[in-house]
């Protein structure tokens, strides 16, 4: 039996801890903190980091996107405070909506933003780092090794997969999120992606290069010219693309993750159909990427690599926390957008 002044000490701990333990019970912030799932805090540190990072660098326009910021970190933690924090029921139509809304909208809104982050970060430009880490390492560039394959046609064809990239976005994620009755499921898909946007897109800012198009763009023979789809891809390029969000390639990590998403739940329709025709695609759009010259072959592996650690690891993170939800008998991660279900 332990002396009696370590029993005493024991006893004198007991009620600090029982009443720090019940701070979760007995607070509204304290229930909504517990209520938090992973992917909550996954979104809520990506939008700290990049906060941090733009407001400690004197790059450009840096107030206007600290307002960008400010604006998307509080509409994603005031909706997420009213989901978890019970201000609208459990199971209720409209929070199952508000909060697929503020796990997709805020992230996506930044994405488009990052032409103006990325300068306001940083004004490095690392393309002669990746070129000669490709050179050293692989022996070649696929950019300029493919030059002679260039033509209209081959163009072509590459950008119809390149510019079906953003058709597989939204094929896979409205449905995920607005359609799908599979929680489970859906928390796999929705963890899985947010680790793809939020480390690629943190990622940027430590790696950014414009691509071979930009640093090589004096060694290539073969004019990239095609119809419909090339202009397509220029256009969207033009249009919203951040100009130096090259590592890791998101072409390659997305499309690669929903592949792997849809080999690892192959029992069920549709996956069972879909995945060797996402497979095929995928391959299709990473080529493409080097093919157009928009990314480095780095980019690529990088990119494969995200989208493996995304599938697994958020597999093996769901099934735990699912679990732990019920015995601390917190709310499920999402629940069907249907009352009743």
């Amino acid at each position: 039996m332990p002396p009696y002044r370590n029993s005493s000490a024991s006893a004198r701990k007991a009620p600090q801890t029982a009443t720090l333990g019940n701070f979760a019970e007995s607070t509204w912030l304290g229930r909504t903190l517990r209520g938090f799932a992973a992917q909550d805090w996954l979104v809520f540190a990506y939008f700290v980091l990049m906060l941090s990072a733009v407001a400690s660098s004197q790059g450009k326009n840096v107030d206007r996107v600290l307002q960008y910021l400010v604006a998307e970190m509080v509409t994603y933690v005031g909706g997420l405070l009213i989901v978890r924090g019970g201000i609208l029921r459990e199971g209720a139509v409209l929070r199952n909506i508000l909060y697929r809304v503020i796990m997709l909208c805020p992230i996506g809104a930044s994405y488009f933003q990052l032409r103006e982050i990325l300068p306001a970060v940083s004004q490095r430009v690392l393309d002669a780092n990746i070129l000669d880490f490709d050179l050293r390492v692989f022996g070649f560039e696929p950019a300029v090794a493919w030059d002679w394959l260039v033509t209209p046609a081959t163009t072509e064809w590459f950008a119809f997969f390149y510019f079906l990239y953003f058709a597989i976005l939204i094929v896979h994620m409205i449905p995920m999120l607005f359609v799908s009755r599979d929680m489970v499921r859906l928390a796999h898909f929705s963890l899985g992606t947010l680790m793809i946007f939020t480390i690629g897109q943190l990622t940027y800012m430590v790696v950014p290069g414009y691509g071979p198009h930009h640093h090589l763009a004096g060694q290539f023979h073969n004019e990239l010219s095609g119809g419909h789809f090339w202009q397509a891809v220029v256009g969207a390029v033009a249009a919203g693309g951040a100009q130096k969000d090259i590592f890791p390639s998101l072409h390659t990590a997305l499309p690669t993750f929903f592949t792997l998403f849809s080999y690892m739940h192959r029992a069920r329709a549709p996956f069972k159909y879909t995945w060797p025709v996402m497979a095929f695609i995928s391959s299709q759009i990473i080529v493409a990427t080097m093919f157009l010259r928009w990314h480095y072959l780095i980019d690529i592996v990088a990119g494969v690599t995200l989208a493996t650690f995304a599938a697994y690891s958020s597999y093996r993170i769901t099934q735990r926390e699912i679990v732990k939800r019920r015995e601390m008998d917190v709310d499920p991660i999402y629940s069907p957008i249907e009352r009743g279900r």
